[in-house]
């Protein structure tokens, strides 16, 4: 059984359906900030709970997903949980204690790249290129980026410096990138978020 409603309204859907569920049903929540032991305790029995934050790219195949279980979860349900999102992205099990910063990081985070995307699609049109193909370079690009970490395995850093030649056009770009504070801004930005999921914990 899927719990996906607002935060706010988790209490009373669990409380209204708790004559319906069993102790033989899994539940799995995408209930924001909602930790597994408030769900255990609304449904007043040992049901077994896995909470999970996927992010808006599963809709097309290629979402992020962590999850953590609940104290009557057992591994085969958390198997079960992992490969029910498996199939629309992938998956990362943690503990609970880390699920506000998963959704600092991966659910709130296709926001950021959007707006580096932007960012990058607007450089391109400053210095010439027609918008549409400004936005196909600066999209493609990042996929390919990312593509390469996840199948590499390779630290980010190393990637960069395979890109960086000495007194290249890169390392001119990557000077103002940090003189921006590019980096620090994006640390700060995954660090309020998660901040901020950790204030919404309902119960």
């Amino acid at each position: 059984m899927f719990v996906s409603v607002k935060p706010q309204v988790v209490q009373k859907v669990l409380e209204q359906i708790r004559l319906n569920v069993s102790k033989k049903q899994l539940i799995i929540s995408v209930a924001a900030s909602v930790p597994t032991s408030q769900i255990e305790k609304a449904l007043a029995m040992d049901v077994p709970v896995v909470r999970a934050m996927p992010n808006t790219p599963c809709a097309l195949g290629c979402g992020m997903t962590g999850l953590c279980k609940g104290k009557f979860a057992d591994a085969r349900q958390m198997e079960t949980a992992c490969a029910l999102f498996s199939v629309v992205g992938r998956t990362v099990v943690v503990d609970e204690k880390h699920m506000d910063a998963v959704t600092g990081l991966s659910a709130s985070g296709p926001a950021y790249i959007y707006i580096i995307l932007e960012s990058l699609a607007e450089a391109g049109v400053k210095v010439g290129l027609p918008r549409d193909v400004a936005t196909l370079l600066a999209a493609q690009t990042t996929l390919g980026a990312a593509t390469v970490v996840l199948q590499t395995g390779d630290h980010p850093a190393l990637l960069k410096d395979a890109v960086t030649t000495p007194a290249g056009c890169t390392i001119d770009g990557i000077m103002e990138l940090e003189e921006g504070k590019l980096r620090v801004t994006l640390i700060k930005a995954v660090v309020k978020a998660a901040q901020r999921a950790k204030e919404l914990t309902y119960g």
